[in-house]
């Protein structure tokens, strides 16, 4: 069965190799050249659903990727959960940043390797279905409550915004409270992309990820830094 995506992107030429680029290997691609219209396509006339994937690239005519990956996180239903791969043409750190804090899953710099895209949202895609039913029992830790089945997240019955990936990195944390991880072994527990030399990617979607979860993100409780190794979920309960 093909696996539907959209791609926001100005560039037409662009646009048509990776959608001729992706049929190839099963993915079906709608095109929309502006942001408006690519907010616009996701809630398509009939639709039974939104598209799997969303390719956003950072400069559009109209808005900014950033403006319009905003904009799809703060939708109702399930299109605010679409994952979002950001191309970013100038591969500026910050561009980077500020755009998985806006809720992207992962960014490839402009100019591109079409395998490299194909990959990389294989691996998105992955991380979707890689947390395996678990007899249908949450997990909690006092207030927070994770309940994998429903890939919901709740601290006082009150729902956090999380995108897919940070979902299953704070599930791979919680699996495993009280164990220190590395970063490499996060992101193996994950089955995501491999992790570049100087990619701190990961740094960014914890700060999300405790936004989302702690009391005070300053002074985190739940997801504690071990300086120089990684990460560790506390036991602790509330």
């Amino acid at each position: 069965m093909s696996q539907h995506l959209l791609m926001i992107e100005d560039d037409a030429r662009l646009a048509r190799m990776v959608i001729e680029y992706l049929g190839q290997s099963g993915f079906v691609v709608n095109h929309a050249g502006d942001g408006q219209t690519g907010l616009a396509a996701l809630h398509p006339t009939g639709a039974t659903s939104p598209p799997e994937l969303v390719i956003l690239d950072l400069m559009l005519p109209d808005m900014d990727g950033l403006e319009v990956c905003r904009r799809i996180r703060s939708l109702g239903g399930p299109v605010a959960h679409v994952p979002v791969l950001m191309l970013t043409a100038k591969g500026d750190p910050m561009d980077r940043i500020i755009g998985l804090e806006l809720g992207a899953d992962d960014y490839l710099p402009k100019p591109f390797e079409p395998r490299e895209l194909l990959a990389r949202i294989r691996a998105v895609l992955r991380r979707r279905v890689s947390v395996e039913p678990n007899s249908g029992r949450p997990i909690r830790f006092g207030s927070l409550e994770i309940d994998r089945d429903a890939r919901a997240v709740t601290v006082n019955g009150v729902p956090c915004d999380l995108t897919s990936y940070q979902f299953d990195l704070l599930v791979a944390l919680a699996e495993r409270a009280g164990r220190v991880l590395t970063r490499d072994q996060i992101m193996e527990a994950v089955r995501g992309r491999e992790l570049d030399a100087f990619d701190r990617s990961i740094d960014v979607h914890m700060g999300r990820i405790r936004a989302a979860i702690e009391t005070d993100p300053k002074n985190p409780k739940r997801i504690l830094t071990v300086r120089g190794v990684g990460y560790v979920f506390a036991r602790q309960q509330d």
